[in-house]
Order: structure tokens, then C-alpha cells, then sequence
């Protein structure tokens, strides 16, 4: 089974906080992860806020050694304006409206959505996905 991956789940991945080692677990599951576009830029944003420069370094070495495998969904148009509908209906931010869009676009409920943020995986639920790590 595939994993769609949001950017606070793989950033934990790279950063010591609550909620990684059930992370990685997770992680570690499924040998198939995707996420979409905008996540490089969100995870690499966390790693050189939250870490000091050498770990940062070392932890976006170990990202773009994820990152180089990871199944990475485009955020075309058609995607975009999905991700418009359930940022309206579900109340989501813009950036987890298009993780969420995202994911129905790779395969919806065929996969697992993996999320530590409450809100996202109501709103996750709420279309359809199936959520693990909230």
C-alpha cells in the first residue's frame, strides 16, 4: 500500500519532537511514500528553523535522500482547484487543502494519508481518505 506523506509527519522524521518515533514506525511501514510539490519547501523551511546549523545540514542531507525517492504529485491546475473546494469546504489552510488534493489525486482512498495535525485529518476523513497517526 502506498503512503501519502504531509509535510509535519516526514519533518518529524528529521526533527525530535512528540509523535516521531511513532512517525518513523509509520514511516517505515510502507516502502512507497509520496506528497506533493510543496512539501520540499515546507520541510526544508521546518529543518532550518527548528534545528542548529550543523544538525540542519545533516538532517537536509538525510531529506534529499528521501526526497530523491519519494513519489512527488504535481500541483497542476486540476489539483489546485480541488484543492480550492475543500479548502471552502472543510475550512482547511491553503497549504494542507493541497496535500489533501493531492492525495485524492494519487489515489484516494487506495492509500493512506499520514498526518500528526488534528485538523487535517478531519478534514481528511471528511473526503474520504484514510488516516493513520492522529
Amino acid at each position: 500500500m502506498t503512503l501519502y506523506v504531509d509535510s509535519n509527519a516526514l519533518a518529524k522524521r528529521y526533527v525530535a519532537e512528540p509523535d516521531s518515533d511513532l512517525a518513523e514506525a509509520l514511516l517505515l511501514s510502507d516502502p512507497e511514500w509520496l506528497s506533493a510539490n510543496h512539501t520540499y519547501v515546507e520541510v526544508m523551511l521546518v529543518l532550518g528553523r527548528r534545528l542548529e546549523e550543523a544538525d540542519a545540514r545533516r538532517a537536509c542531507d538525510a531529506f534529499e535522500q528521501d526526497w530523491a525517492r519519494l513519489l512527488v504529485v504535481a500541483l497542476d491546475h486540476d489539483v489546485c482547484r480541488r484543492a480550492a473546494t475543500i479548502g471552502t469546504t472543510t475550512g482547511v489552510r491553503t497549504l494542507d487543502a493541497l496535500h489533501l488534493a493531492a492525495a485524492e489525486r494519487a489515489g484516494g482512498a487506495a492509500l493512506r494519508f499520514l498526518t500528526f495535525d488534528v485538523r487535517l485529518g478531519q478534514a481528511a476523513r471528511a473526503v474520504g481518505l484514510t488516516v493513520i497517526g492522529t
